[in-house]
């Protein structure tokens, strides 16, 4: 059994002379391969009588396949499809949402041991270390886009919630007056407000603000100054509704008002004709309260 030194420098073997003679006669190795026997020293095949005839009976190379190459054999190096693969799908991990990445940085770790195997005959190491670092790259990019996302989320979600609250308000007002048009034109009483207009209403999530604690009942309060007062006499600029920190059948003045916003800047306010309007806290000193 023989050991040699390929064409890429490193040793192979052991491998049998019927081999190394066959090697011979299809170039694959020449005279100037370095070899050694077991136990023997490193020198050219040339000076080991078993191969020196060969030498005169070589016939031209063939090419071989990755799959059946010598060690040594000097042909044309097989780029790795794999490392190919690994490129293109991390370039396109940008346009699938991350989907192509993920295949690609797999593809290039394999394709990487892959060509690092296969002792010179596969190659493609570069392409799928540039494909695997793309890959890579956009998983690195994940935290970056999601902090950037995070405030546009936030604010899209408070817009929504806000949008929400004053629908419920629009409820609210549209049924305290289908309860005064029932009612010979007076508003519903102060005391028992939310009981009154809750069949009127429908739903009790009419009376919570998706903002505010879901654990309290009803997050708007009443004006109890418009308690059984005749809509028609009524200033149509009156606050009807406003926004409490929570309760149920809740009545006052301004001193319930939130003292916070629960919509970014801005407070939503109901008012006696049926109106609702969003407002900065600097507007809230001019609200009317007496009908």
């Amino acid at each position: 059994m023989y050991k040699i030194i390929g064409a890429d420098q490193k040793e192979y073997g052991p491998v049998t002379a019927d081999q190394i003679n066959q090697w011979i006669v299809q170039g694959r190795v020449n005279a100037q391969t370095k070899a050694k026997a077991e136990g023997g020293e490193w020198k050219p095949l040339s000076d080991f009588p078993e191969f020196s005839t060969g030498f005169g009976q070589r016939v031209p190379p063939v090419v071989p396949t990755a799959s059946g190459a010598p060690p040594g054999a000097v042909a044309p190096v097989k780029t790795s499809g794999l490392a190919i693969a690994s490129l293109v799908l991390g370039i396109s991990g940008l346009f699938t949402c991350g989907i192509g990445s993920i295949v690609g940085l797999i593809l290039g770790i394999v394709a990487m041991s892959q060509v690092k195997k296969s002792n010179g005959l596969v190659g493609g190491y570069g392409i799928a270390l540039a494909g695997t670092i793309i890959s890579a790259v956009f998983f690195l990019m994940i935290p970056i886009d999601v902090a950037m996302l995070l405030p546009a989320l936030s604010k899209a979600k408070q817009r929504a919630q806000t949008i929400n609250c004053v629908n419920n308000m629009k409820q609210l007002g549209l049924a305290a007056r289908i309860y005064s048009s029932d009612h010979n034109d007076h508003f519903p009483p102060a005391a028992t407000w939310c009981d009154a207009l809750r069949p009127i209403a429908g739903s009790e999530r009419v009376f919570q603000c998706p903002a505010a604690d879901p654990n309290q009942r009803c997050h708007y309060g009443y004006n109890a100054r418009l308690d059984g007062v005749d809509e028609k006499t009524a200033n149509p600029d009156t606050v009807l509704f406003f926004e409490i920190e929570g309760g149920w059948n809740v009545s006052g003045g301004p001193e319930l008002m939130l003292h916070k916003s629960r919509h970014g800047r801005t407070y939503v306010v109901a008012f006696a004709d049926g109106s609702v309007q969003q407002m900065s806290a600097d507007r809230l000193a001019t609200l009317r309260w007496n009908p």
